[in-house]
């Protein structure tokens, strides 16, 4: 029988300088990680070549750049991010964002980085 998940029992790890995620679902085919990113980080542009991903704030304020347009995303707004698509989140607020990104299938050894 499943037990509920949340960020207290959940994988954690860290990226960037400050950034925590936890895994909420770790599947083969579907990840969706919890996300907390302090005032002034951000990820670097990139983009996946098989994985489609939805990004959901849940406090806070969240930059995604997809393709040079950049979105500003509150409490309860998403936003899709097709493979191929380049993008970035940044943290632009003076307050920590957390979010929930889905991926599908998983996104890590799916990243490829640009400058």
């Amino acid at each position: 029988m499943p037990l509920p998940i949340s960020t207290a029992n959940a994988e954690h790890y860290t990226w960037g300088d400050a950034c925590d995620a936890w895994y909420l679902l770790r599947t083969p085919n579907l990840n969706i990680n919890e996300e907390l990113m302090p005032p002034g980080a951000a990820e670097r542009p990139h983009h996946h070549t098989r994985a489609r991903q939805f990004f959901y704030v849940l406090v806070g304020e969240l930059t995604l750049t997809v393709e040079n347009h950049p979105h500003t995303l509150r409490a309860h707004e998403g936003l899709e991010i097709a493979p191929g698509e380049l993008h970035q989140a940044i943290n632009r607020s003076d307050a920590p964002v957390r979010f929930l990104v889905t991926s599908q299938p998983p996104s890590h050894g799916d990243r490829i980085d640009r400058s």
